[in-house]
């Protein structure tokens, strides 16, 4: 039996699934608000992100901080949307 170790793209991979996972149990004691403003944000960054790599007219970093100012904004709407009677 060989044991094979991970390299490249797996091992980013594997980062990025302990990463989520870490970040998503810091999570657990959010209020709704926060929940709802993080939420947005990081859509937000992922939609800017991908936006900006796909126009070209923006960099990636560039349209992820835009996307997740304008995610955090729609995130805390959202919120007191939710919260009207």
């Amino acid at each position: 039996m060989t044991l094979r170790v991970a390299t490249g793209s797996a091992r980013f991979g594997l980062a990025t699934l302990a990463l989520s996972g870490l970040l998503l149990t810091g999570c657990a004691g959010m209020g709704d608000t926060e929940q709802r403003v993080l939420t947005g944000a990081a859509i937000g960054a992922g939609a800017g992100a991908g936006l900006g790599a796909v126009t070209g007219g923006l960099s990636i970093p560039a349209g992820a901080i835009i996307g997740a100012g304008a995610g955090a904004v729609t995130g805390l709407a959202v919120d007191a949307l939710k919260k009207q009677p």
